[in-house]
């Protein structure tokens, strides 16, 4: 396919020999092939005519079809396209505009595999947001090892239940248009409408984070909704899935196969396994056949660790992001040649699958071991009871750290276990250190980052600061 190294490259050859295919539908409207890449040629002619700057940052108004017909035509004229969230505060969406007010008019050439196409931003811990810019080639190669790693069924029309703005739906929108099958977007989710628009059989590739698949999961299971046979791919992405809950999900789309994978921003994929409930909580799976891993303190210093020995996940791929945009802090990549970092730990079994450990800057030291919250926080939150979890060490002159958790409830007060249960619960199935000591009830909205992650740096402000938004769990 010619122009297969683009992003965009491939509208052109789909408008030719499948014109009126449906390239690209919301709840309001549709577009064909030939209509969506004529509209995307004129935005990018008018672009260039304007001598429209080398970076063009997309704002949140209009439908999420309107911003992905501009986003196109911003990458077509060989520009790049940096994507806001609506959800930003005022205060840092005024500073995000002002980082590109002031760029000078600009003639550019033509895009080429290795040209910016893309900057996207992810949580920053000094709470701006970090931009990260991505080159055509990247999503490409993610586009490709997608079918090869995953089968036909990955180059099936997708459905993309999410804003534009999480780069985990903009991938999987022109991930359907790259391919040729198309896509329907969903800007703001709707359960309902998701399990309507998948019954009608018209989306065998369905990609979701977990929040969404278990609000579908609860919806069906309220109003008695019959399985959805029309998915044959389910990707899960974006945070990790409760393994306990595949059988019911498995119910629920019983043709599909159900597939997590991890990633990041900075390296897009990494590895990928078919959801099991037997399966270890950390397992994530083994690379992508275009990827290569290596645990350890630096990748250029040495052999990796012995397989089973916990470090840094250091990742050489092709998809991996050129560089960072603006200010950046301590939660960065790191970069070893052609190696990198997104600072998570984890180690490789005897079966080649990688474990995902936690992040290096959440570790704890407690009793003169290491603890990673999140495998705390995966086991607490399998608790039928609870719905979210967040766990914190506290400085403490006999452990070191002690062990905070801070919870939500997911049913009334008066049927949930007391702080005795919850720690017998952790001890059932993790060492007895990584039991918390002190327990806090979250009240309110449980705090989220603009990817819709735990702020796990707003809980740790409320708990240093005993908010009170934080009370004793009894």
């Amino acid at each position: 396919m010619a122009d297969a190294d683009l992003v965009h490259g491939p509208l052109a050859h789909w408008a030719r020999v499948q014109p009126q295919s449906v390239a690209l539908a919301n709840a309001q409207a549709q577009l064909s092939f030939a209509q969506l890449q004529a509209r995307v040629q004129a935005q990018a002619e008018a672009l260039r005519a304007r001598h429209a700057p080398a970076t063009v940052l997309l704002d949140s108004s209009g439908s999420g079809l309107e911003r992905l017909v501009d986003f196109l035509a911003v990458i077509a004229s060989g520009r790049c396209a940096a994507v806001a969230d609506p959800d930003w505060p005022e205060a840092v969406q005024a500073s995000i505009a002002a980082q590109f007010a002031q760029q000078p008019a600009a003639d550019m050439p033509a895009p080429g595999p290795e040209t910016p196409f893309y900057i996207g931003f992810t949580s920053g811990s000094s709470g701006l947001p970090k931009g990260f810019r991505r080159h055509h080639r990247s999503w490409t190669e993610s586009f490709r090892v997608s079918a090869q790693d995953l089968g036909a069924a990955a180059t099936q029309r997708v459905f993309a239940p999410g804003r534009l703005s999480h780069s985990l739906f903009l991938f999987a929108a022109l991930w359907g248009l790259w391919s040729g099958a198309g896509v329907e977007i969903q800007e703001r989710f709707s359960a309902p409408r998701a399990l309507e628009r998948l019954q009608s059989g018209e989306f065998p590739l369905l990609v979701a984070v977990p929040s969404q698949l278990q609000l579908m999961l609860e919806l069906a299971q309220r109003r008695g909704t019959p399985p959805v046979p029309g998915v044959a791919l389910l990707l899960i992405s974006g945070a990790r899935w409760l393994r306990e809950r595949t059988p019911a999900l498995q119910a629920m789309f019983p043709g599909a196969r159900i597939v997590e994978f991890y990633g990041a921003s900075e390296a897009s994929y990494i590895a990928w396994m078919e959801a099991d409930a037997q399966a270890p909580a950390q397992a994530v799976g083994r690379p992508f056949s275009n990827v290569a891993l290596h645990i350890g303190a630096d990748p250029l210093a040495g052999a990796p660790g012995r397989a089973g020995e916990a470090g840094l996940i250091w990742v050489r791929s092709p998809m991996l992001f050129m560089d960072y945009v603006g200010a950046s802090d301590g939660s960065a990549a790191l970069r070893r040649g052609d190696w990198l970092s997104v600072r998570d730990m984890g180690r490789i079994d005897a079966q080649g699958r990688l474990h995902l450990l936690g992040r290096e800057n959440r570790m704890l030291v407690t009793q003169g071991k290491n603890l990673f919250p999140e495998e705390v926080e995966a086991r607490l939150q399998a608790h039928p009871q609870l719905s979210a979890a967040s766990l914190h060490g506290v400085s403490d002159g006999l452990r070191g750290q002690a062990v905070h958790a801070v919870l939500q409830s997911a049913g009334e007060a008066a049927a949930l276990p007391d702080a005795l249960a919850l720690g017998q619960w952790c001890r059932q199935a993790l060492e007895a250190y990584k039991a918390p000591r002190h327990w806090w009830r979250w009240q309110g909205a449980w705090p989220l980052t603009a990817s819709g992650k735990t702020d796990h740096g707003a809980i740790a402000q409320a708990l240093h600061a005993r908010s009170e938004a934080l009370q004793p769990w009894s």
